[in-house]
């Protein structure tokens, strides 16, 4: 019987699916810990946003805004509600940098007019104007899809320019007061109010003092208060939505006291700018990547020292600045910085990762100009359905280019797991193991030692209690570029390309199965989701 599992294990060790690489593959474990959860993020984890920026935002002599803000978006476009729909309930933050600039058209005088160029103006561009029309026509879109809706809220208003970028007097909250009260007349269901947009630490284009903000924020909070009647229907207040300061965000809870600020966001452009030529050699290196760990960890830290009854949520993260990487941002290649960053926050117990953008600028994960999904649009959507919110450990015997995460399965029994391989030239044959099988403290030594057969009898022992002669599968969600080129805008799943319907509908992602006792074979630079519906995870149950 024996000799039988250990051919079997030689024949998957040496087997490789039609998107392999003929190289010979390297050998690694994952052993995953799934006695308790070390983090969880919400039910609705991920999240996309939609910014306020003009036809007319450029950078390094491209525009790709288009019409895709706030303000100009089709909203009526077939493929735009049905990506939102496949993910049942999509969390979709609207805001950006000119948040802060916003005039909202309800009880005020002067005339709804659009952003324009303005060359002493905060980014370059005039106060612009939401017209309460083009409100109830963008709830009318998140009503039909099911979206939930954090909004963001202009934080300067009232406010006047010191010198630079610093900004002082009280925020005025009439206009504030009076948008969210029309809100609420009109039934429209805001889950979360973000107060303000990039104005922490050092700020982006403008700050704002920790002390004051938080002066502020308790307004806020109190509108809402005075506003929302009924306490099960308050929505969440959120702050400061910039890039994380460990002394102004400690002052700023410090400030606004106890249950005032549900949730500290921040934004994550951990790659550089747009015009970067180094984007794609970052992405794959994993040191570059694991120094965005520090942010998530002391964010973490932050919380538990100064304010326990919030969570940690990055309310915006494109990786690249200014629009997002031509050739970069919307390809393939990207959907390895996105995934591992998904990764890498839900384990420092990030609650929310909103995304830059659904659509707009070169990271939307929709075409701007087309609204066909980009590689990262099939990531997020893969992610959403299967991994859960409960993040378990793991343990690798593996180099550094292969990542990997696990989490619950979402809503069902049993656990997911992500695998990245990072190299460009070595294929991973995974051997996948539950900690209740191995001794943990003797493991990395008796795996230097040990022999091929011994590897072989790993590869074939099984993810449960039950016997390996079972014939339960897993199921297997392969992802690559197409034709080997890491800058395609086509995504292949299981060496099939993800394509829409002619009719607008997202394609059905169907895993392979594979027998649950053979090794997992990661091609290089891939993605695989894999999935083990009967594995014995205590905290999942």
């Amino acid at each position: 019987m024996e000799v039988r599992l250990l051919l079997l294990a030689l024949i998957c060790l040496h087997s490789a699916p039609r998107w392999a690489s003929a190289q010979q593959p390297e050998e690694a474990t994952v052993i995953v810990k799934g006695s308790t959860k070390i983090a969880e993020t919400d039910e609705n984890y991920i999240c996309a946003t939609i910014d306020w920026w003009p036809p007319e935002k450029c950078n390094y002599n491209q525009c790709p805004w288009g019409q895709s803000s706030i303000l100009n978006l089709d909203l009526d476009h077939p493929f735009l509600a049905q990506a939102i729909q496949a993910f049942d309930n999509l969390r979709i933050r609207l805001g950006g940098s000119l948040q802060d600039r916003v005039v909202y058209d309800v009880g005020t005088e002067s005339p709804c007019s659009p952003f324009r160029n303005m060359s002493n103006g905060l980014f370059g561009f005039s106060v612009g104007c939401l017209g309460m029309d083009r409100w109830d026509k963008l709830n009318g879109l998140f009503q039909k899809t099911g979206a939930i809706v954090t909004f963001g809220v202009n934080a300067l208003y009232g406010r006047y320019n010191v010198r630079r970028s610093i900004w002082a007097g009280k925020w005025n909250s009439t206009n504030a007061y009076d948008f969210v009260k029309y809100t609420i007349s009109k039934g429209y269901p805001v889950g979360s109010w973000e107060f303000g947009n990039e104005l922490s630490g050092h700020g982006i284009g403008a700050k704002v003092d920790a002390k004051l903000y938080g002066k502020d924020v308790i307004e806020f909070k109190s509108i809402l208060q005075q506003l929302y009647k009924a306490p099960l229907s308050q929505p969440l207040l959120l702050a400061p939505g910039g890039f994380f300061d460990q002394q102004w965000y400690s002052q700023l809870l410090q400030t606004s006291g106890h249950g005032v600020v549900n949730a500290l966001t921040h934004h994550v452009y951990n790659l550089g700018g747009g015009d970067d030529v180094h984007l794609i050699r970052k992405i794959l290196d994993p040191k570059y990547l694991d120094r965005a760990e520090d942010t998530y960890r002391d964010m973490q830290l932050t919380i538990q020292r100064h304010g326990t009854w919030a969570s940690a949520w990055v309310s915006e993260s494109g990786g690249v600045f200014n629009n997002g990487g031509p050739q970069v941002s919307n390809t393939f290649i990207n959907s390895i910085w996105y995934l591992d960053q998904l990764g890498m926050a839900s384990k420092y117990n990030t609650k929310v990762f909103c995304r830059q953008t659904l659509i707009g600028g070169n990271y939307g994960l929709l075409d701007t100009q087309t609204f066909l999904p980009n590689p990262d649009y099939y990531s997020a959507l893969l992610w959403n359905r299967l991994m859960g919110n409960g993040v378990l450990s793991i343990d690798t015997i593996a180099p550094r280019r292969l990542r990997a995460y696990a989490h619950c399965r979402r809503q069902q029994q049993g656990i997911t797991l992500l695998l990245i391989n990072l190299s460009n030239t070595t294929g991973y044959n995974v051997t996948l193991q539950n900690d209740i099988n191995v001794s943990l403290g003797k493991r990395p030594d008796l795996e230097k030692r040990s022999s091929f057969t011994q590897r072989l009898k790993k590869a074939v022992s099984w993810l449960g209690s039950k016997s390996s002669s079972d014939t339960r599968k897993r199921e297997e969600y392969h992802l690559t570029a197409k034709d080997g080129n890491l800058q395609s805008k086509t995504m292949l799943l299981n060496g099939v390309s993800l394509e829409l319907g002619d009719d607008g509908s997202v394609p059905t992602m169907n895993p392979v199965l594979v027998a649950v006792d053979s090794p997992v074979y990661l091609a290089p630079t891939s993605i695989a989701f894999v999935v083990l519906p009967k594995f014995e995870a205590k905290a999942c149950s």
